[in-house]
């Protein structure tokens, strides 16, 4: 049985532990200070950031969905400990597609998650329960697609953008893929039928900008 240290203390970051538990290994929570500490309720084994130092043979991964926060946590510990990809057992895959995933680092792929095939798939991305990624798409790092988003094919979603829950992005073109900015924010139950700019929030079906800025989202 192997130790996963899961970064994070929210609803998600125990999401992340049920994969860990249906793997057959041990989550181990690592809060960031001691008034999160003190909050805490769980069952499972928690420790300190400041601690970590003194663990033996822990792999980690990051159960943020905030992509910013993700990143910071990534990169802040990046040549320090391995984070190892965290794949629940129902998750179905394509031709060759779980090796692609397996050959990258951070990845959390939920319960009920679709993959069809030749997907590119960037670190630390997230692909929350029921989510579906159709053939031939790009997906960049520290990306977030919620629970019950359909990515169709021949799309490419930029570094940390996020898909909302229930969000529908429709079919790219082979030669040009239908493509969300970078730090774009795609609203629950929003259909995307063109590209979307970096940095902006999306809404309605169809989709349309409704402002600019990202948004911070659920940790």
């Amino acid at each position: 049985m192997r130790r996963i240290g899961i970064f994070g203390s929210s609803g998600f970051a125990r999401e992340v532990a049920d994969i860990v538990t249906a793997l057959g290994h041990k989550p181990l929570f690592v809060v960031r200070d001691r008034i999160e500490l003190e909050r805490w309720s769980w069952p499972d084994d928690v420790v300190l950031e400041s601690e970590l130092q003194s663990l033996d043979s822990t792999e980690f991964t990051i159960g943020v969905g905030d992509n910013r926060v993700r990143e910071r946590i990534a990169t802040r510990y990046a040549n320090e400990f391995h984070f190892c990809n965290l794949i629940h057992p129902s998750a179905t895959f394509g031709v060759r597609q779980r090796e692609a995933i397996d050959a990258q680092r951070g990845i959390i792929v939920c319960s009920g998650v679709r993959f069809t095939n030749g997907i590119e798939v960037g670190d630390f991305s997230i692909f929350n329960l029921n989510a579906t990624v159709g053939h031939d798409c790009t997906i960049e790092a520290f990306v977030n697609v919620s629970p019950g988003a359909s990515i169709s094919g021949n799309v490419h979603l930029a570094r940390r953008a996020w898909i909302g829950t229930g969000a529908t992005v429709i079919q790219g073109k082979t030669d040009r893929k239908l493509r969300i900015g970078e730090d774009a924010t795609i609203g629950a139950g929003a259909v995307v039928t063109r590209d979307c700019v970096a940095a902006a929030v999306y809404v309605g079906v169809p989709a349309r900008k409704l402002r600019d800025g990202f948004v911070t989202m659920g940790s």
